[in-house]
């Protein structure tokens, strides 16, 4: 289980734990943040593979830089866990950030925590186990509806949104992304045009994948 707010994971635990099918037996270890999640995964995927793992996609970012979020744990753990069924919960409610994270990473189990009860988070985790996937009633009202501009940003896009949003300057992104300074400029350019940026400033851009929950 992954997630930045100690309480929150215990809340989980707390509720997982009392409401095991007595044929059940429930070892769990968690993380705060996406350097220490990627150890316990590394470690889980050449020892004892993780059976299901739990992300909340706001997380302090690795320390290089290369995992920003639960959305690139849950991208590590399809390649080094590929048997785990993968939980996401978040705060996350805005319907272009559902869709993004369904495109990306088609999770098990999809749960908004303002939809969140102990009941609905131990049912979901059962439903989980058996027959995937499970996803919460706004993921699900979301994907039942047609998104006119549905917004897609990859991840190449979404690191370029986070180095931008920690303040390097678009000549330093060479440094961290494999990429031409013109592939660069061009994925900006992109960017600009899909979250509607009529004035063309960075800061707006991060503004905006800011209030639509890319950052």
């Amino acid at each position: 289980m992954v997630d930045d707010h100690p309480i929150i994971i215990e809340g989980y635990q707390n509720t997982l734990m009392a409401t095991k099918k007595e044929n059940q037996t429930l070892v769990i270890d968690t993380a705060n943040t996406c350097d220490a999640a990627n150890i316990l995964m590394q470690r889980a995927s050449k020892e004892r593979p993780y059976d299901v793992c739990f992300f909340d996609i706001s997380l302090p970012a690795s320390e290089d830089g290369q995992i920003t979020s639960g959305e690139d744990l849950a991208k590590i753990s399809r390649t080094i866990l590929p048997n785990a069924k993968v939980i996401i919960l978040t705060m996350f409610n805005e319907s272009y950030r559902i869709h993004s994270i369904v495109k990306e990473i088609n999770p098990d189990g999809f749960l908004i925590k303002s939809d969140l009860t102990s009941s609905e988070l131990a049912e979901a985790f059962q439903h989980i186990l058996v027959d995937p996937p499970y996803y919460s009633s706004t993921v699900s009202n979301f994907l039942n509806k047609s998104v006119i501009n549905d917004i897609y940003v990859d991840e190449i896009n979404r690191k370029i949104l986070h180095l931008l949003s920690k303040g390097i300057k678009t000549r330093s992104l060479t440094e961290y992304i494999n990429l031409s300074m013109s592939a660069i400029e061009k994925r900006k350019k992109q960017l600009k045009i899909l979250f509607s940026i009529a004035d063309g400033k960075d800061e707006t851009l991060i503004q905006e994948a800011r209030n639509k929950g890319f950052l």
